[in-house]
């Protein structure tokens, strides 16, 4: 097996079915999304059976166009990569069944990838990662703090115990009148008003490097509630700014502790609630003053796509971790120990 395979990935974790080729997990050749939130806007968030089956309406289309955009065939492949898990199953079951289709009709290794693997390895399409490296993984599914030794080890040493913090972002985004998805508006809106609301700051046990966003979440929604039913005025920037400056400061604490305690080279900051401009921000100010490396890959890779996929794919294929047909979408997929 050479070391600068062509591969075609596919990602259908969530609601954005994806495609692209990606040569020796660093060049991208063809990198196509068709995102769904126009049509999950009007519930307020991912309804996973319409996600499902717009994946099914999509991922014919989606494949064509990645492979005409790279002008090759399939002939020109090595492998096809897809996302094993984790994600809304009935989701996850398109891509993969889609992906050992091709991989049987056209003779190739099929190549299975965690999603967060995938967010991970989203930095060595835009820098070279140097380990050990650190990762912080933030999202609508996903807030963790993962520990690299080396390339395909993760050793998850922090994550959420409730609300991922993008999906902190969504409810109290709907709390106070924002459409979904809520991180994008509340991060446009707080740079409109002023951090002048304590809300609180959960950190845990001394030693922990978990996350815990239910108590803010409840806060801004007790805050909320009471003002409207003493019918007093709210400003609702100042709120954005006050929830995200908690969030923010959460986040950049435990990802500098962590990077700190573990001396690594490299912080990596992935994930669609990777995005926001204060956590990039503050994020960029703490790295500098401890002597880190920030990798940020740029939104288009932050966000769910098949790029980061592929990617993956290549620390997959260096391992010789061929799938057999028998692949199936597993929600709940461990990270740890691959």
């Amino acid at each position: 097996m050479g070391n600068n395979p062509t591969i075609l990935a596919i990602e259908t974790s969530c609601d954005e079915t994806a495609a692209a080729v990606v040569r020796g997990g660093k060049e991208i050749i063809s990198n196509q999304v068709a995102s769904q939130i126009a049509i999950h806007e009007q519930f307020g968030g991912v309804v996973p059976e319409v996600a499902s089956r717009h994946h099914v309406q999509n991922m014919t289309t989606i494949v064509k166009k990645t492979l005409e955009e790279a002008e090759l065939t399939y002939a020109d492949l090595d492998a096809i990569a897809v996302t094993e898990g984790p994600g809304l199953v009935g989701a996850l079951l398109v891509g993969v069944n889609t992906a050992k289709a091709l991989a049987y009709a056209n003779d190739l290794p099929l190549l299975p990838v965690h999603h967060i693997a995938g967010h991970i390895h989203a930095a060595n399409l835009v820098q070279t990662i140097e380990y050990p490296a650190m990762a912080l993984v933030v999202s609508g599914g996903h807030t963790s703090l993962i520990y690299m030794e080396n390339e395909g080890d993760y050793e998850i040493i922090g994550e959420t115990r409730d609300d991922a913090v993008g999906e902190a972002y969504d409810k109290v985004a709907r709390t106070i009148g924002l459409p979904y998805p809520g991180g994008p508006q509340i991060d446009k809106l707080a740079q409109e008003g002023e951090e002048s609301i304590e809300f609180p700051r959960s950190w845990l046990e001394e030693d922990s490097y978990d996350f815990s966003f239910s108590g803010l979440k409840s806060s801004v929604l007790n805050y909320v509630h009471n003002r409207t039913q003493r019918g007093e005025d709210m400003n609702k920037a100042d709120i954005a700014a006050s929830f995200q400056r908690s969030v923010v400061d959460v986040l950049v604490e435990r990802a500098a502790r962590a990077v700190m305690s573990y001396d690594t080279k490299q912080l990596i900051l992935t994930g669609g609630v990777a995005a926001n401009s204060a956590i990039r921000e503050a994020m960029e100010v703490k790295v500098k003053k401890i002597g880190v490396q920030l990798i940020v890959p740029p939104l288009s890779l932050c966000t769910d796509n098949a790029a980061m996929i592929g990617a993956a794919a290549h620390v997959e294929w260096k391992k010789k971790n061929i799938a057999a047909l028998t692949l199936n979408g597993v929600p709940n997929l461990s990270l740890q120990k691959r």
